[in-house]
C-alpha cells in the first residue's frame, strides 16, 4: 500500500543551530515503512524539503525537514513502525522478535532488533527502599561484579563491573533513600555498605540465612554422627555368617553401586575410543562434559578414579597408633583423652576428635563405651 504526503509548515527549525528558516534550497522523495494495515505492507511517499540555514555561523549550510511524530533523520521507517518493534523486541529479543515482526508483515533482522532495544532510554528507575548486594560471575573463578535488585520488585536495578567496596559505597551514596541493604558475609560488601549508606540497616538475605543454617546444621551432625549411629549386633556372634554388602561401608558413599557406576562409564568411554569416536562426540553421545570425558579417558583402570569417600581403603594419620589405642582399652582406659595425650609425643599429628571417634566406632564390640571430656552441645 502506498500513501503520498507531503508538508505545509511554511519552515522548518535547522537540527543544529535551531533557527527557523523558510527559504527552500530543493526537495525529494523519503519512502519510510509504516505499520502494515490489513496484512499489507505500506509504504509512505514523503515530499520532503530542503532548507537554507539563515545563521552564518552555522557549519550546516543547508538541512531537511522533519515531521514530527512521523520521521526523523536516516531512518527508514516511522516512529509509530520503530516503537511498535521495539515493543516486540522487549517481549520477545532477538531471534523470536524478528520471527514475530515477519508475521505481521515487517521483514527485520535480529541484530536489528536488538540495536532498537539499544536506542532505548534507560527508564527511570525509583530510589529502592530495600536493596540487595551479591555477586555475580562475568567469567566464573576469574571475573566478578556487583549485582543490586530491589528486593520488595525483585527486580534488578543495578550492575557493578567489580565486587570492590569502593563501588558499592559509590552506588550507594547517589541514592539516600536506601533504608535496608540485605547482603551476604562478605567483608567488601560490609564495608562498601557502612561507607556508602550508614543509615540503612544491614540484614542477610533469606537465601543465605536459610543456606548458612543449612551448613551449620550439616557440620554438627557430622561433627556428631556416632551419637546417632544405631547400635549393631556383635560381629563376633555373626562370624560364620557372610557380611551383607550394606554393613561392609558405614558411609553410602562407600557403597558398591557408584563404583559400578564408574566401572561401566569406563568401559563405555574406552569401548567408544576403541572404535575410532573423537571424544567431544563421546560426550554427545553420553550427555557428559568434556572434562569427564577426558577424566574417564585418561584413566587406565577404573580404581584410579576412586577418590575421597569412594576409596574403601584409605590411610588415616592414627593407623600406626590403633595397636597402641587398642592396648591401652584392653589395660582398662576407657577415656579418650587420656590415650590421645600420650600419643601425641609419639608423632600423632591429628585432632583428639580421631581419637575419639576412633574409640566411640569399637566401643560396641568390646563391650564398654569410653569416657569423653567433651560432650556434644546441642
Amino acid at each position: 500500500m502506498r500513501i503520498d504526503a507531503c508538508s505545509t509548515a511554511a519552515g522548518a527549525a535547522c537540527s543544529d543551530c535551531g533557527r527557523e528558516s523558510s527559504r527552500v534550497h530543493s526537495s525529494y522523495l523519503r519512502f519510510p515503512a509504516d505499520v502494515p494495515s490489513g496484512g499489507r505492507r505500506v509504504v509512505l511517499h514523503l515530499r520532503v524539503r530542503r532548507f537554507f540555514c539563515p545563521e552564518p555561523s552555522c557549519e550546516r549550510r543547508t538541512f531537511a525537514e522533519q515531521m514530527a511524530g512521523l520521521t526523523r533523520r536516516h531512518s527508514r521507517w516511522t516512529e509509530r513502525l520503530r516503537s511498535t518493534l521495539a515493543a516486540v523486541g522487549l517481549a520477545l529479543a532477538g531471534r523470536a522478535g524478528a520471527r514475530m515482526a515477519q508475521v505481521f508483515g515487517v521483514s527485520i533482522s535480529r541484530s536489528a532488533v536488538l540495536r532498537l532495544l539499544d536506542a532505548l532510554p534507560e527508564p527511570e528507575v525509583p530510589t529502592p527502599r530495600v536493596v540487595g548486594v551479591d555477586e555475580y560471575a562475568a567469567r566464573k573463578g576469574r571475573v566478578y561484579g556487583t549485582v543490586l535488585v530491589d528486593v520488595e520488585t525483585r527486580r534488578p536495578v543495578g550492575l557493578l563491573p567489580d565486587r570492590e567496596a569502593s563501588s558499592l559505597a559509590a552506588w550507594l551514596a547517589k541514592r539516600p533513600g536506601i533504608e535496608v541493604t540485605c547482603r551476604d558475609r562478605a567483608p567488601f560488601f560490609a564495608e562498601g555498605a557502612t561507607a556508602g549508606a550508614p543509615q540503612a540497616v544491614q540484614a542477610a538475605d533469606r537465601w543465605h540465612l536459610w543456606n548458612n543454617l543449612g551448613d551449620a546444621a550439616e557440620r554438627a551432625v557430622a561433627r556428631h554422627r556416632q551419637c546417632l549411629r544405631v547400635l549393631v549386633p556383635d560381629r563376633e556372634e555373626n562370624a560364620d555368617e557372610p557380611t551383607p554388602p550394606e554393613e561392609e561401608a558405614h558411609s553410602p558413599w562407600r557403597s558398591d553401586r557408584f563404583a559400578n557406576r564408574i566401572r561401566a562409564r569406563h568401559a563405555t568411554v574406552h569401548a567408544l575410543l576403541e572404535a575410532g569416536h573423537s571424544r567431544r562426540s563421546i560426550g554427545r553421545q553420553l550427555h557428559m562434559t568434556h572434562r569427564t570425558v577426558k577424566s574417564l579417558a585418561d584413566a587406565a583402570r577404573p580404581e584410579d578414579l576412586f577418590r575421597g569417600q569412594w576409596q574403601h581403603n584409605r590411610t588415616s594419620v592414627l593407623d600406626e597408633h590403633k595397636p597402641y589405642l587398642d592396648g591401652r582399652w584392653d589395660e582398662g582406659c576407657t577415656n579418650a583423652w587420656t590415650p590421645w595425650e600420650e600419643i601425641v609425643p609419639l608423632g600423632y599429628r591429628g585432632s583428639y576428635g580421631r581419637v575419639s571417634a576412633y574409640l566411640w566406632e569399637s566401643a560396641p564390640h568390646r563391650g564398654r563405651s569410653p569416657h569423653s571430656h567433651r560432650h556434644p552441645a546441642w
